[in-house]
């Protein structure tokens, strides 16, 4: 199965090209960046797709991260990801954020639970909790920080996430300490491209995972637009 796997839900700019049947890993690149990602992504693609020797035609299935992350990237990604789908004749599935920030760690097969956040600002982070196994102890959400510290029930932690050290700077001193603080800015893309191969498809639709609703809203008073006809692929 061929895979090609999208990130722009955070501060970097990703794509990678797996071959899942032989564990390859035909290309890929992650940009860092903060801001234009609507720019970059299409001749990151561009790059990818040629680097790893195949075409659109030739993939088996798109793979896309859906959040929690940035409003404006999520969309480049997500719309960028359906699009090629749509082209091409081929399934696209969602990954979130969260669970591609965990995998890697979940692999190393470690007894330590396993604590993805993502800062979500005005001291909130979106946050998920697997053990070192994998198995949801907490679902995705977002909370407070001082909320977020109540997972120290479960023992000494892993963090991995953007928030990764904003949430090791609070963590209570009674509770043991965390094992590890990965601070990355986004996911390993090669990890998207993993999970992607393994979703199902019909239990990992490609929209938005927001957890909240984002911070910059019309103002009240704006003007309506027309309503659309939806169409669903």
């Amino acid at each position: 199965m061929l895979i090609l796997a999208i990130d722009t839900a955070l501060d970097h700019c990703a794509a990678a090209v797996l071959d899942a049947a032989t564990a390859e890993m035909r290309a890929q690149e992650t940009l860092p960046m903060k801001r234009g990602h609507a720019e970059a992504l299409m001749p990151l693609l561009a790059g990818v797709m040629r680097q790893s020797g195949i075409g659109f035609p030739d993939l088996d299935r798109i793979a896309v991260t859906t959040g929690p992350g940035s409003f404006t990237g999520l969309r480049v990604g997500l719309s960028a990801a359906r699009g090629i789908a749509l082209a091409a004749h081929k399934p696209v599935v969602g990954v979130t954020t969260l669970s591609a920030y965990a995998a890697p760690v979940v692999s190393e097969d470690r007894d330590n639970p396993v604590i993805s956040v993502i800062d979500a600002r005005h001291d909130h982070l979106y946050y998920q909790v697997v053990s070192g196994s994998g198995d949801e102890l907490i679902a995705p959400q977002v909370a407070a920080i001082d909320d977020v510290l109540a997972a120290a029930r479960f023992g000494a932690p892993h963090l991995v996430g953007n928030a990764a050290a904003i949430l090791a700077e609070r963590w209570p001193g009674e509770a043991a300490a965390p094992v590890a603080v990965d601070t990355q800015a986004g996911p390993d893309i090669t990890w998207v491209a993993w999970l992607g191969a393994a979703a199902d498809p019909a239990q990992a639709p490609a929209r938005p995972f927001y957890l909240r609703a984002p911070d910059v809203k019309p103002p009240a008073n704006a003007p309506r637009e027309p309503a659309q006809t939806s169409v669903s692929s």
